[in-house]
């Protein structure tokens, strides 16, 4: 039941948000603008308020890592290799398969499930989060494509305001610095802001997406809510990783897809069959993310 109260308030702000593109009644202008504010400047207080509170003194067990890490990459050189042997070239499925959406959908379902003690777990995998499964996509890119590696270009969509947000809040909890108590209310408030808005943005986006199941987007789909989590799991169980660490992590694995991975697409068909993939992993999320709890529960 906790599972279910998690979920639903951050699927109805999807479903408003849909409605609500597709009434036009928030137009793409308007979901822009709202989308500039979410990701460039409430997100980045959700992630720079988290980590200025995380116990980051206590280290971090890199097991947490490699039990999220592996098989991510393990999905997306499976996905890729599948793609390969039906004679494309260089797609972002594998991206899409093993890229979760663990800001939007990730932050309230893990608060809501484990608690506020589950997000120094979950910003510690969004920290490294894009930068590595980015990093091979470009790689990815570059020697399975046309597209020639750019350093520049790859560090330049990791610099981006939710990056900073989290390395701030890094900073200052490291350094033991205080927040006045006028700056800590102001940075709650912005960071309270964020979900609502960031969720109806994405239930907006999704309404311009033309759903178009194909045989990639169902077999991405089965790679993201099925195989990826799946791996996490057994990672754990292989690596000794129980207990709450264990369910944030599979939690996180189950999640849909990332809108961000659209920026890899590099023809009209590819993006077609990756927002289709992006739409289905949402949608279907409902369903699969309580069944995942669930397993895990029972593995201990």
């Amino acid at each position: 039941m906790a599972v279910l109260q998690a979920i639903l308030p951050v699927f109805l702000l999807i479903v408003l948000g849909y409605v609500l593109g597709k009434r036009k009644t928030l137009t793409v202008e308007s979901t822009k603008a709202l989308s500039v504010l979410a990701f460039k400047l409430f997100l980045p207080m959700v992630l720079f308020t988290g980590m200025v509170e995380a116990p980051l003194r206590d280290g971090l067990d890199l097991r947490v890592l490699a039990a999220y890490f592996v098989p991510a990459l393990l999905v997306f050189v499976l996905v890729n290799l599948a793609m390969h042997r039906a004679g494309t070239t260089s797609t972002p499925f594998g991206l899409t398969a093993s890229f979760s959406n663990n800001i939007l959908i990730g932050i309230p379902l893990v608060v809501g499930v484990f608690g506020n003690q589950g997000l120094v777990l979950l910003f510690t995998v969004i920290a490294v989060h894009s930068l590595t499964l980015f990093t091979f996509q470009s790689l990815y890119d570059s020697l399975a494509g046309d597209q020639p590696f750019n350093t520049r270009s790859l560090f330049a969509s990791l610099a981006n305001p939710l990056i900073i947000g989290l390395l701030l809040g890094i900073v200052v909890n490291l350094s033991g610095l205080v927040l006045p108590e006028w700056a800590d209310h102001l940075a709650t408030w912005l960071a309270q802001a964020a979900l609502p808005c960031a969720l109806i943005v994405l239930g907006s986006n999704l309404s311009s997406f033309k759903l178009t199941p194909s045989p990639q987007a169902l077999g991405i789909t089965v790679g993201k809510l099925f195989l990826m989590p799946l791996l996490v799991l057994l990672a754990c169980m292989l690596l000794g990783i129980e207990g709450l660490s264990r369910g944030v992590l599979v939690l996180m694995a189950a999640g849909p897809a990332g809108v961000n991975v659209l920026g890899f697409a590099r023809s009209v068909p590819h993006v077609q069959k990756t927002s289709s993939a992006i739409c289905l992993t949402t949608v279907l999320s409902a369903a699969t993310l309580p069944l995942w709890v669930w397993l895990v529960s029972l593995t201990g």
